[in-house]
């Protein structure tokens, strides 16, 4: 197996020193401190002020019914009618089957700049957004776009999962890493990233591209910081079966197309057939994917039953990590903010550096070549739910 390069090694490839990559994700991010005017139990909290929904799910229903009975979402995922965001969609429809619920599917760096083109020309048409730009949701509150609003549970969320004046909460948890098929692998399946660049594994790995999607960007500068440069090039050597979406690696792994799977989200608790892994002392990425209600939304009311059921024991229950305190995680998992190597504080960081992340882009796009393929989830254009 391949041997952890020393750090002698890592600063002779340069392009980590040259690319920040020694404090990846290591930028100042907008402060999220409570106001001088929140009360004291609040800003012990690290809550700003206001106070969280009374109302019950049932009661926000009708008035959500009231209100005219529809909600416009924009969340972010790779596949319109499959994956997390689509998900979302049905349950919501069934739990709340009064409720014209469109919830559109794009890639959140499309959504992001749709939203913005709409703002531009006062033509917006969500009333909630669901992305994985964290970058973003501070943007969009420093220029006052966000609804500051504390859905019931706010103080339980952890505090990397929510703004301090509920301009924005994290709704569920995502975490990105690697995956093998248990059977195919054998015993000599790869147990850390550095196993990934075994001459053996040539040919037999899929991944998604780095430098089409943000949060696998952010791993593979990971793996550049921690591994170092060369590693990066023995991998490309692998002749990784690139896609785009993230899925893509999972879906490779699991039709028998492909043996690993780089880049991707899996059950952390599944051991067959294919084994995702967070091997301690070796980086994987996750991080809160976040929720805000546009200021100017046509049905606030909806949205804010959406945030609410969102944030529920109810649905956080269904997830293997929660983004609330109060709710333990399966057996055999710790709360992701236990796991440093989750690199849960650095990824936000690294989002609001985004002259790093373009430089990011284009060097991957010399080790692994340009982006290919049409995006995953279709083309919904520039007013999708209008």
């Amino acid at each position: 197996m391949t041997s952890l390069p020393s750090r002698r090694r890592l600063l002779a490839t340069g392009a980590g020193a040259a690319l920040g990559l020694g404090a990846l994700g290591a930028t100042a991010s907008p402060a999220t401190a409570a106001p001088a005017t929140a009360a004291p139990a609040a800003a012990a909290q690290g809550l700003g002020a206001g106070a969280e929904e009374t109302r019950t799910l049932d009661e926000l229903y009708q008035a959500a019914i009231a209100e005219g009975g529809k909600l416009v979402i924009y969340a972010g995922g790779d596949l319109a009618n499959s994956g997390s965001g689509a998900g979302a969609r049905t349950a919501f429809r069934a739990r709340f089957p009064e409720i014209d619920l469109n919830l559109i599917v794009d890639y959140s760096k499309y959504h992001d700049v749709r939203v913005d083109n709409q703002f531009a020309t006062d033509t917006l048409v969500p009333d909630l957004v669901q992305l994985q730009t964290l970058h973003d949701f501070t943007r969009w509150k420093r220029q006052g776009r966000l609804l500051h609003y504390k859905p019931a549970g706010f103080s339980k969320l952890h505090k990397r999962f929510r703004d301090s004046d509920g301009a924005w909460v994290a709704g569920m948890v995502i975490a990105f890493s690697y995956l093998y098929d248990v059977a195919a692998a054998g015993a000599d399946a790869p147990q850390t990233p550095l196993d990934l660049v075994d001459p053996r594994w040539k040919g037999a790995i899929a991944s998604s591209y780095p430098h089409d999607d943000d949060a696998v960007l952010y791993l593979f500068a990971l793996y550049a910081e921690t591994y170092g440069w060369d590693w990066m090039a023995d991998f490309a050597a692998q002749q990784p079966q690139f896609a785009r979406g993230s899925f893509s690696p999972g879906t490779a792994v699991t039709d028998k197309e492909k043996i690993i799977g780089v880049g991707t989200g899996g059950n952390p608790l599944a051991t067959s057939p294919n084994r995702w892994m967070m091997p301690d002392g070796h980086p994987f990425m996750a991080w809160g994917q976040r929720l805000a209600i546009l200021k100017q939304a046509a049905n606030p009311t909806a949205a804010k039953l959406y945030l609410n059921w969102q944030l529920s024991t109810e649905r956080q229950n269904s997830n293997s990590w929660s983004v609330r305190t109060d709710i333990a995680p399966p057996s055999g998992l710790k709360p992701i903010w236990e796991y440093p190597n989750a690199n849960l504080d650095g990824y936000p960081r690294f989002m609001e550096d985004r002259a790093q992340v373009e430089r990011l882009k284009q060097t991957f796009a010399l080790y692994f070549g340009e982006v290919k393929g049409d995006p995953t989830p279709g083309w919904p254009g520039l007013h999708p739910g209008a």
